[in-house]
């Protein structure tokens, strides 16, 4: 850091197992690569290349070579292992991660209609090969899965091998784990909490204030992913409480001097004040 602060809080250190922050490449160029990791390299633990944008975008390679130089692991979005495998090339798949060096997949079935015994299958192999991140929850809006289901999924993918749980909620934030107006489904995420350790879940929170609630509910270090590169600077002071938004979060408000209190009411609300 630039300079010295007292009383922020304290976040784990790279590599770490809680307090990841996953970044979203959409397809970033390698200027835009260089420019994001120049600024949030440092607080960027893992990077996904979202959905299937890895088919598409030119210089892949040097793109991953980039993130290579910088310690920064990348994987590529679940949306393209679905696509392999509804055209039944699974192996193909395993190849790909093989040419490209990859130590990360994520399995997901955010897509398609995938029944969970052959989803356990894939990470269980998968997991023989790569560190597997599992996602759980649908792109689509009106599916509703309901909290139970949430939590069985998300036991027995960890027990099948993956290293993390991902709740979707796509780049936009307004599936899955939110509601279409992008508030978070509080119910859910606290009936999962009663299971499954938080340290195990990466929670996708594209939008502020989603970001906000996680930090506020779980602390500095909870996994959360789907970050925008320019937002990951952000997030780090919303993290340690140099936002607005959690500015007072964790901060001993009875050690904090008098005047920088809040005015506490005199009077009640609609009454006049006595004269004197």
């Amino acid at each position: 850091m630039n300079y010295s602060l007292n009383n922020l809080p304290e976040r784990t250190s790279k590599p770490r197992e809680q307090g990841y922050t996953m970044v979203m490449d959409k397809g970033l160029s390698i200027r835009e690569v260089e420019n994001f990791l120049e600024v949030g390299g440092e607080y960027t633990d893992i990077v996904k290349l979202g959905w299937a944008t890895s088919y598409v975008v030119p210089n892949l390679r040097k793109k991953l070579d980039a993130y290579k130089a910088a310690g920064i692991p990348v994987y590529f979005g679940g949306t393209l292992f679905e696509a392999f495998i509804i055209r039944n090339q699974f192996d193909d798949y395993r190849r790909l991660l093989s040419e490209f060096g990859m130590e990360y997949a994520e399995v997901s079935d955010g897509s398609i209609d995938l029944k969970h015994d052959r989803k356990l299958e894939y990470i269980r192999t998968l997991a023989q090969d790569v560190k597997v991140l599992s996602e759980v929850g649908s792109k689509d809006a009106e599916k509703i899965i309901p909290p139970y289901k949430w939590i069985s999924q998300m036991k027995t993918e960890l027990e099948a091998g993956a290293i993390k749980v991902i709740g979707e909620a796509r780049e936009a934030g307004n599936v899955g784990l939110f509601r279409s107006t992008g508030e978070v489904r509080s119910g859910l995420v606290e009936e999962i909490l009663t299971q499954i350790p938080f340290e195990k879940i990466l929670w996708e929170a594209p939008q502020k204030a989603q970001q906000v609630w996680f930090i506020k509910l779980l602390g500095a270090n909870v996994n959360l992913g789907n970050i925008a590169p320019h937002e990951v600077v952000s997030l780090e002071t919303i993290r340690l409480g140099l936002r607005g938004d959690t500015f007072t979060h964790f901060l001993d408000m009875d050690a904090v001097d008098e005047d920088f209190k809040p005015e506490k009411p005199t009077g009640k609300p609609g009454t006049s004040m006595p004269r004197g």
